[in-house]
């Protein structure tokens, strides 16, 4: 199976991986490799690609298919699937698991620990150069005091989430370290700020949420918003 994974701008790969530590504003590196989609066919060519122009994407990182705290996750994912829809937005989980692997999961009851129901893609990243690519591998590749190729650190992903735009640039990045599930309440937050945004040109303060004030980016804007507030 050939995985291909495209480096984020400026970046190349060397025996030590060197990539960007931050891709927000950057286009999203583009891959092609092998997912399971609508919780039960696994294909071998998904790529995000597809969504280009037409979709916010939505795509977390997780460290591995029958675990503890991933299950929760996405599961929690998959419970508000609905409302990322509703935002014009898709939801893709990814791991370094193999794609068999992942339907096995899906195959499995929740009640069993299991991920059955879960709709949305999930991506195998058997060759963990996706996760090198956004970042999230839990530890480097090099090569130790004798000579010999090495890595040090956990060879999985990170809890790392990621929010695309339309038009392929990241606009949101969260990593997680491995104890540490994510709030997908947040992950709506973020994504209707920037929805906001592109709409209406203003910057969201915070803990804002939908609906409430935002303001115009000058210093009039910001003291009229705290005089309010």
């Amino acid at each position: 199976m050939v995985h291909k994974v495209a480096a984020p701008c400026g970046a190349t790969f060397v025996s030590r991986y060197n990539v960007s530590t931050m891709l927000v504003l950057k286009k999203a590196p583009s891959f092609e490799a092998p997912a399971v989609i609508n919780g039960e066919e696994i294909i071998s060519n998904f790529s995000l690609d597809q969504y280009l122009g037409d979709k916010y994407v939505v795509f977390f990182f997780y460290p591995k298919d029958f675990t503890f705290v991933c299950p929760t996750e996405i599961h929690a994912f998959q419970e508000r699937l609905a409302d990322f829809e509703q935002r014009g937005a898709v939801v893709v989980g990814c791991s370094t698991d193999t794609e068999e692997t992942h339907l096995a999961w899906l195959m499995t009851p929740k009640d069993r620990g299991g991920i059955q129901g879960v709709t949305f893609p999930i991506v195998a990243d058997t060759a963990k150069t996706i996760s090198i690519a956004y970042d999230v591998l839990g530890g480097e590749y090099g090569y130790d005091d004798e000579g010999n190729y090495s890595f040090q650190g956990a060879p999985i992903a990170l809890r790392g989430t990621f929010i695309i735009d339309k038009e392929g640039t990241v606009r949101h990045a969260l990593v997680n370290d491995f104890p540490l599930g994510r709030s997908v309440d947040e992950t709506i937050r973020t994504l209707d700020a920037i929805i906001h945004n592109e709409k209406f040109g203003e910057v969201c303060p915070a803990n804002w949420e939908e609906g409430q004030d935002a303001m115009n980016a000058t210093r009039e804007g910001v003291s009229s918003y705290l005089a309010s507030h």
